[in-house]
């Protein structure tokens, strides 16, 4: 299958222990490029996630977003006794020696360890939050695979504009040799020369060797076929793609170049939007 760069997925969590969300979005990318956003609890996920991308991506600009919110777990005052009397007898010192101020009982109580909270099992939290990663990776290549059969569609379509183009060309090509032909012969009437049949005939047959595109129309048929093979065996394709377009771009050049009737030319200019408009779509493409 051929897969997009261009991707964004989401997997929302709900449990006992509170809510989470996973956010995976990714553009495109001439390299495999992951950045994370994690709390900073989670950050010992990094390396695993960076990983199982690895191993499933070739290429794009991932990013990886993981939002975290845990339930107050308290149900009872659990008060650190020892470390509020130090605190009480602390702030009693600035108190005094401040000469003003009153100490405030919740203050005391909201300094950081004197309400003990329980510890959660954050070994268990990762390992669910990482089983809804899963999930999400999942959506994550189904996009990228959904948008990337609908370039490969696009592309094909390019493609087959190509191939009615270079048939269209190579049908042209005899009446194109002989309207040149008595496009000579008029001009040598018109200007009353006397015409050496022999000397036209070899001035003919240089000219259909400078103007014969008939290897260039072979080669971009040849291109049409192979762009087309790759796209069905799918995969990491986006750079041979792309290298794929200056082939393309080169017998399209040579085309133009070549041509001496308004029709070629304007066949050559439909043949470059067509390229260009193959080479935009596989930029995304990985």
């Amino acid at each position: 299958m051929t897969h997009s760069m261009t991707a964004f997925a989401r997997q929302d969590i709900s449990a006992d222990w509170g809510n989470a969300s996973w956010e995976i979005r990714s553009v495109n990318q001439r390299y495999l490029e992951t950045y994370f956003r994690l709390p900073d609890q989670f950050r010992h996920l990094e390396p695993i996630l960076r990983e199982r991308l690895r191993t499933r991506l070739q290429r794009g600009k991932i990013e990886i977003h993981l939002r975290f919110s845990a339930l107050e777990q308290q149900t009872s005052l659990d008060i650190n006794r020892q470390l509020a009397k130090q605190v009480i007898e602390q702030a009693n010192w600035v108190l005094n020696e401040a000469g003003t101020g009153q100490l405030n009982p919740l203050d005391i109580l909201k300094w950081p360890g004197v309400i003990a909270t329980a510890e959660r099992d954050m070994t268990l939290i990762s390992k669910e939050l990482m089983q809804q990663f899963d999930l999400a990776m999942e959506s994550f290549l189904t996009a990228r695979g959904a948008e990337g059969e609908n370039l490969k569609q696009m592309i094909i379509s390019r493609l087959s504009g190509i191939t009615t183009l270079v048939n269209s060309v190579r049908a042209q090509m005899p009446e194109i040799i002989i309207w040149q032909r008595e496009r000579l012969l008029k001009k040598f009437n018109d200007l009353s020369i006397d015409i050496n049949h022999d000397r036209v005939e070899q001035e003919m047959v240089m000219l259909a060797q400078k103007i014969d595109v008939a290897e260039e129309l072979d080669r971009l048929d040849s291109h049409v076929s192979e762009a087309s093979k790759v796209l069905i065996k799918g995969g990491a394709c986006g750079r041979r793609l792309d290298f794929m377009m200056q082939e393309f771009n080169r017998e399209a050049n040579t085309l133009a170049s070549k041509s001496i009737n308004s029709d070629i030319t304007q066949a050559s200019v439909e043949l470059k939007v067509l390229i260009e408009q193959m080479r935009e779509q596989i930029q995304n493409i990985e």
